[in-house]
């Protein structure tokens, strides 16, 4: 086949207020800001880019990192694409992350394995859930996406088995089973984080893990490993492969699918099974609790913001065994507080569900979820985390008192207060009152992060912002909780939450 579309030349990678580019022109301007695109596609083209860095500039350890610029570190990549050029083609002999040996696979439309698009019987809500014809811009970054956000089900053609004697695509009745969801995704979608920098340079160097940080989080007993171009596997479950699963570079790029892009569709099959949390595959961007008898992770939650979750993440501030531990953010964090950098935490994913048939997609409430909370480094430390712990403990507090008070009023309209379980229409109204609530909150996010620093004046911003808070609630439940006939106002009255005692508190 012929060799056309090279991803080092071609643009194709979203970025905010350009539009696409090339890795060449990525690695070759200091002065682009962050990636476009949905969260799952800013978090694939992370890990791809943060993958190149890794395979073109891994420092040996926290030394010669610091000696390591961005310029610097930029141009390892521009020498290291230039000498993997003839890898890097969408189309031709040895295409960019697929498998010509899948091409027995069935043929799938893009549609199929894009979350977004409704596809079979599924009902369409909208036009954006239409399938819509891709160019080659649009096919490289969903094939990058199946490497590890890949959602579970009977799309795969898990028929044609490349390893001989592989029985992991197989169920118990020896027939082609489902496909397993990604590693990057998991079963519910799991969170993941970056630090950000003020540039896209400044981002990849401030995230890249040294071989010193690799051998010291015993995550990755084959160590960093080869990039995907430089070794693709024979199969699922050829040497390769097994190397692939327990290396770095095996969670950047996990190559979770074996596709082979068609002109009308692509071959899609599973590809390498990676072990997932609880067996000790993890990716360096999720958080994650060991403490229990079954370690936890954070799991995207469209109804809790990921800002919410950041006095979690940023727990090892404290200079404590925190619960949670993200190694991409503690080490970032320090990095970003040794540059003395002002840089940001962004949190994202996509949340989807399950059935008993083994069908992933996003269903109800799912969606994608994505926050950014930017910090100074100078101030950074126990002090302004105990100062947020309070305020967002606060806010927690405030929202249970807002569900409780719209419970109440809707069981006080219908008689049902005596009653020991809430009817259901309380709780639906309640639950939706405290939505709303969170959603007033986040545009104020960013003002709390900032005035958890030392000094009076962040302490008199935190004081205004409590009562903007408290603004929001009584806002929340007047829209929730009516009061225009005499019963509804008789309610109303009885039930409006009193945060008289919450406002009086001294901020610290």
């Amino acid at each position: 086949m012929e060799n056309r579309f090279n991803l080092i030349d071609e643009p194709w990678i979203p970025i905010a207020d350009v539009g696409r580019v090339s890795l060449a022109q990525l690695f070759g301007n200091p002065q682009y800001r962050a990636l476009g695109g949905n969260p799952v596609q800013k978090i694939a083209l992370m890990k791809l880019l943060l993958a190149i860095t890794q395979a073109a500039a891994t420092p040996d350890d926290e030394a010669s990192w610091q000696a390591l610029s961005e310029s610097d570190l930029a141009g390892s990549c521009l020498a290291y694409l230039k000498q993997w050029h003839h890898r890097f083609y969408l189309y031709g002999e040895e295409p960019f992350l697929q498998m010509p040996a899948i091409a027995r696979a069935e043929i799938k439309s893009y549609g199929t394995v894009l979350a977004e698009i409704a596809t079979g019987n599924t009902t369409v809500l909208s036009q954006g859930q239409q399938e819509r014809a891709l160019d080659d811009a649009d096919k490289a970054l969903l094939l990058l996406v199946q490497m590890g956000f890949a959602l579970s089900g009977k799309k795969t053609d898990n028929s044609v088995v490349l390893s001989p004697g592989y029985s992991g695509k197989q169920n118990d009745k020896g027939k082609p089973a489902s496909g397993k969801t990604g590693p990057s995704m998991g079963f519910m979608g799991l969170l993941h984080n970056f630090v950000l920098g003020e540039t896209l340079w400044q981002t990849l160097r401030l995230n890249l893990l040294t071989k010193q940080d690799i051998e010291q989080s015993a995550l990755y007993p084959a160590g960093l490993g080869d990039a995907p171009w430089q070794a693709m596997p024979q199969g699922e479950y050829c040497d390769t492969a097994r190397r692939h699963q327990q290396s770095l570079m095996g969670r950047l790029l996990p190559l979770s699918r074996f596709c082979l892009l068609a002109e009308n569709g692509l071959h899609y099959s599973e590809g390498i099974a990676h072990p997932d949390y609880k067996a000790g595959g993890i990716d360096p961007t999720i958080a994650i609790n060991r403490k229990g008898k079954d370690p936890k992770v954070l799991w995207v939650n469209p109804g809790i913001r990921p800002w919410r979750e950041l006095s979690s993440l940023l727990s090892f501030l404290s200079g404590k065994m925190s619960d949670f531990d993200c190694l991409q953010l503690r080490l970032g964090t320090e990095r970003a507080k040794l540059t003395k950098a002002y840089f940001a935490i962004w949190s994202g994913g996509l949340r989807a569900s399950g059935n008993t048939a083994g069908e992933q997609k996003p269903t109800q409430d799912d969606d994608y979820v994505e926050s950014i909370a930017w910090l100074g480094a100078e101030n950074l430390g126990s002090f302004w985390l105990a100062n947020l712990e309070t305020e967002m403990t606060a806010l927690d507090e405030m929202a249970g008192a807002l569900k409780m008070c719209v419970s109440r009023y809707f069981r006080t309209l219908d008689g049902s207060l005596k009653q020991p379980k809430e009817t259901k229409l309380a709780k639906g109204m309640a639950e939706q009152a405290t939505s709303l609530f969170w959603q007033l909150c986040e545009r104020h996010a960013q003002t709390l992060f900032d005035s958890c620093n030392r000094g009076d004046a962040n302490r008199q911003v935190r004081r205004e912002l409590r009562k903007t808070f408290a603004a929001n609630l009584h806002a929340a439940f007047d829209r929730l909780c009516p009061n225009q006939t005499a019963r509804q106002l008789d309610a109303w009255a009885q039930n409006r939450p009193n945060l008289s005692k919450h406002l009086q508190q001294e901020a610290p």
